[in-house]
């Protein structure tokens, strides 16, 4: 009987489940605010976040406003995950589908089922302007006044002005690798040089010194 129980859990909870990809993206999140965790089968701790994953995403499954859903990053949704830049896995992000934050939360169940209660709610958006505070509303206005063309050039320079701080990030990175190893090996050498010229025998002829000290004291 109870094998009976956790087989049926186990069927409801993956009929409930929902794994998006590039095809059903659009459709699956158009007007939701989302929670979505990015993983790959093969990860240890995605497994581990799996149960209580699977559990939440039953609970806020048929709601008209909010969506709970997985990414499989070896799969259908690996397009996805390299559009959202994601490196490491479980990655959970949530917000506008088109504006995702990092969700840097505790894992268990409670701690996830509290922040989508909080958070999971319309935001301001081209869905629900009428939500955005009056100066987030005027830009959106003046976007959509954009023809696409305008709008995807503009989306575009911005993008530059990421790719070109993540490149410039990299490239001071290794400046800074590169001064560490240097000041590293120059620590290890002059060690080494005070070392060779003597110190070890400075420091024991010292210490044969202050025990003959001791001697002439008795």
């Amino acid at each position: 009987m109870m094998k009976l129980a956790a087989f049926l859990l186990a069927v409801a909870s993956s009929t409930s489940a929902l794994e998006l990809t590039p095809d059903n993206f659009a459709a699956e999140t158009d007007g939701k605010t989302v929670f979505l965790k990015f993983f790959a089968p093969w990860c240890g701790h995605c497994k581990a976040l799996k149960p209580d994953w699977d559990k939440l995403m039953e609970e806020f499954a048929g709601s008209s406003t909010q969506l709970i859903a997985d990414i499989d990053c070896t799969a259908g949704g690996e397009p996805l995950c390299g559009e959202h830049g994601i490196q490491g896995f479980p990655t959970l992000k949530w917000g506008d589908p088109a504006d995702l934050q990092d969700y840097e939360g505790g894992r268990s169940y409670d701690d996830l089922k509290a922040f989508a209660d909080a958070n999971l709610k319309p935001l301001c958006s081209v869905k629900n302007i009428d939500l955005c505070e009056p100066e987030k509303k005027t830009l959106i206005e003046s976007y959509l006044k954009m023809d696409k063309d305008e709008l995807q050039s503009l989306v575009e320079k911005e993008e530059e002005k990421i790719a070109n701080a993540e490149s410039n990030f990299e490239s001071e990175l290794e400046k800074l690798q590169a001064a560490y190893e240097k000041l590293s090996t120059e620590k290890d050498q002059t060690i080494a040089d005070v070392k060779n010229a003597g110190l070890g025998m400075m420091k024991s002829v010292l210490k044969s010194k202050d025990a003959s000290d001791g001697k002439d004291e008795l």
